[in-house]
């Protein structure tokens, strides 16, 4: 499923146009992206939780060549299902 797809769903769903459906997600992401930009957790009882984490600097490999290369650290983005969404699942 891609974004488009998730449109048109959200849109049949709630029974709203694909433009309003269109305008309420790219809403709903950037709300999540601003708040994990400012380092909050976004949590939707039941469906997930979003958080920042810090990702601590490393030695890895090119895999090409096998030398050594250092990698930066970096904050990455974890997910954790909700218990509804892991039920819905299994």
């Amino acid at each position: 499923m891609n974004k488009t797809d998730l449109i048109d769903g959200m849109a049949e769903n709630a029974g709203i146009t694909k433009a309003a459906a269109k305008k309420a997600l790219e809403s709903l992401l950037i709300d999540i992206e601003g708040a994990l930009q400012k380092g909050k957790r976004v949590s939707l009882v039941g469906f997930g939780s979003w958080s920042v984490s810090k990702r601590a600097a490393r030695e890895g490999r090119n895999p090409q060549t096998g030398e050594t290369i250092k990698i930066k650290a970096k904050k990455v983005v974890k997910f954790k299902a909700g218990s509804d969404l892991s039920n819905a699942i299994n």
